[in-house]
């Protein structure tokens, strides 16, 4: 009996899980339910060229109609999984069917964080996590506008540079002391804030929200900071991080911790059960338990979840790698950054490119680069080597930097 196979999600890594399985002629059935109304799309774009009419929508869909109907993969939009029900092996739908299943694929994803402080719900304070989001928040942004962005992290900051690039006045409000504390080095982040102050954008940091103000129609119209200053708001844009949709996962008994835990193969805790994605928590060797909001992590995760389905031998142990445009430069970062105790800055070739090399007890751990695409490139493949330069020949330009190791 052909092997049935049933997708939760239809996300970038579910796009990419179903064009993996099918490179080798798999013969079994595939169903892939998704909550939203559309084809598996990327959603990077959504916070920039998307969202400043540079990309047209039909760019975002990683694959074609065509495609699906071409494999037999049967498509159930609007249509999300209720419930897991491990010992019939069927899932519950939320249109009252069940469906069964020999494999069951997880590609949950995450969702946005909602502020929970008063105006919180007015018309006006957006997220950007969908197509439906981008739509709404672009078709509503005009030049000489004002937006507040709250958090200082990639999504927020994309929002912020692309609300410039279209003519806005704009401020981004993060509680932390700097931006992108999460996942860039200090010294990193104070490029990144130099990058957007040279562009017209004022940075609060160290900055609570008290509350979101409204007029009587409810519709927003400034931010008022914990220290009772008033910003002025057409649009307020929040930006304070994803959970992972790891609820039906947890009901149903598999191992679960701010994510669902996998092996290096993608199994969960029953090997029926694979996960891959934002929602996928595993080991890795040099960072430890680690969930990876990144296309690169949905693209060789799902990856190795169908090489494992498929009955080839697969382990998933990645060099992390993130990348990010905001205005005219290029944001290119690989490894993470904590943990580090030394950063080593390399200046580019151009103004205001350069990297930033982080070590932990003299290992390398991470590049993070500028504009700078051949100190990524060579950071990365050191990485994925496992090779540590030496860090006085990083730092001298006169070496380049093919030729530091």
């Amino acid at each position: 009996m052909s092997q049935r196979i049933v997708i939760v999600g239809a996300g970038h890594a579910a796009g990419e899980f179903c064009a993996a399985l099918m490179q080798d002629g798999f013969d079994g059935s595939i169903t892939l339910f998704g909550d939203e109304p559309h084809l598996p799309y990327q959603r990077p774009p959504l916070s920039k060229a998307y969202l400043t009419g540079e990309m047209d929508r039909d760019r975002l869909f990683l694959r074609g109609a065509d495609f699906y109907e071409t494999h037999a993969i049967a498509l159930k939009p609007n249509v999300s999984v209720t419930a897991i029900n491990r010992g019939t092996k069927t899932v519950t739908t939320s249109d009252g069917s069940e469906e069964p299943y020999d494999t069951l694929v997880l590609m949950t994803g995450a969702r946005v964080r909602h502020l929970s402080c008063p105006g919180a719900d007015l018309g006006g304070v957006r997220y950007v996590r969908s197509i439906a989001d981008a739509d709404a928040l672009g078709a509503a942004l005009e030049p000489g506008q004002t937006m507040v962005v709250i958090g200082g992290g990639y999504i927020g900051l994309e929002v912020a540079a692309s609300a410039r690039k279209l003519g806005l006045a704009v401020s981004v409000v993060e509680m932390a002391p700097r931006l992108l504390a999460r996942v860039a080095s200090a010294e990193f982040s104070s490029d990144v804030h130099d990058l957007h102050t040279a562009n017209g954008v004022s940075i609060l940091c160290e900055t609570g929200v008290a509350e979101i103000t409204g007029n009587g129609d409810g519709q927003v119209t400034g931010v008022r900071l914990a220290d009772k200053t008033v910003l002025d708001a057409h649009h307020v844009v929040v930006g304070i991080g994803v959970m992972a949709n790891e609820e039906i996962a947890t009901q149903a008994g598999l191992k679960t911790n701010n994510g669902i835990l996998v092996d290096a193969a993608g199994r969960t805790s029953d090997p029926s059960i694979f996960a891959a994605g934002d929602v996928a928590r595993f080991d890795h060797k040099l960072y430890g338990s680690i969930r990876l909001e990144s296309v690169q992590n949905a693209v060789e995760q799902a990856k190795i979840c169908a090489d494992t389905i498929r009955g080839t031998t697969a382990s998933y142990d990645p060099v992390p790698w993130f990348w990010s445009d905001q205005y005219d430069a290029k944001i290119q970062l690989a490894g993470l950054s904590a943990g580090y105790d030394r950063a080593v800055r390399r200046a580019g070739k151009r103004p205001g490119s350069g990297s930033i090399w982080l070590y932990r007890e003299g290992a390398l751990i991470a590049v993070e680069a500028l504009s700078d695409a051949p100190a990524y490139m060579m950071g990365k493949r050191w990485l994925e080597e496992g090779q540590s330069p030496d860090p006085e020949r990083i730092a001298d330009t006169d070496i380049k930097i093919k030729d530091v190791v």
